[in-house]
């Protein structure tokens, strides 16, 4: 009997054995919690916004002038041999003063007036002067200046500014004048 004992205790140690090595199964892991629900909450509605106060109306700006020429401002006269409408070199620096002027104070236009001296005819006088006005105002352009602030007239003879009948008189009255129309 003896035996029956030794087979008894080997089965059961097998048995418990068996059952350890398989076991009861693992025990499920514990599952999280479910999370809580979200409730959606709706934005704050924006307060009303108050009445707009009255504005009494601003008062309008004053306009930003440029300045205004100085109304001593003047122009030198270019001066032009006998019988020529093309400028003479010691007229340059002048006439590059002129144009100064003219990129300086934007809001001026000016009438060139062409004259001759006494000697020539009405017809050929009034033909010289014009294209010496017209020669300055070419000068003028080329430096910049708009065309649109420039218009020319010629008075041939009819304005000497010396009444003399010499040479010196003569030089003074072959010239440009510079006449300013706006300021």
């Amino acid at each position: 009997m003896c035996k029956r004992k030794i087979l008894a205790v080997l089965a059961l140690g097998f048995a418990v054995s068996l059952v350890n090595l398989t076991g009861c199964g693992k025990k499920p892991a514990p599952t999280p919690p479910p999370p809580p629900p979200v409730v959606k909450q709706e934005a704050p509605k924006p307060a009303p916004a108050p009445a707009p106060k009255p504005v009494a109306p601003a008062p309008p700006k004053k306009a930003v002038e440029a300045p205004q020429p100085p109304r001593d401002l003047s122009f030198t006269p270019i001066y032009f041999d006998f019988d020529k409408s093309d400028i003479r070199s010691d007229q340059v620096s002048s006439m590059n003063g002129d144009a100064d002027l003219f990129n300086r104070w934007k809001t001026i236009s000016v009438r060139l007036e062409g004259n001759c001296d006494e000697r020539g005819t009405v017809e050929y006088n009034l033909a010289l002067g014009q294209r010496r006005a017209d020669s300055v105002k070419g000068f003028l352009v080329n430096y910049g200046i708009s065309d649109s602030r420039i218009t020319t007239v010629s008075y041939g003879k009819e304005r000497p500014i010396d009444p003399g009948h010499i040479e010196a008189a003569w030089q003074k009255n072959r010239r440009v004048d510079f006449v300013i129309t706006n300021r």
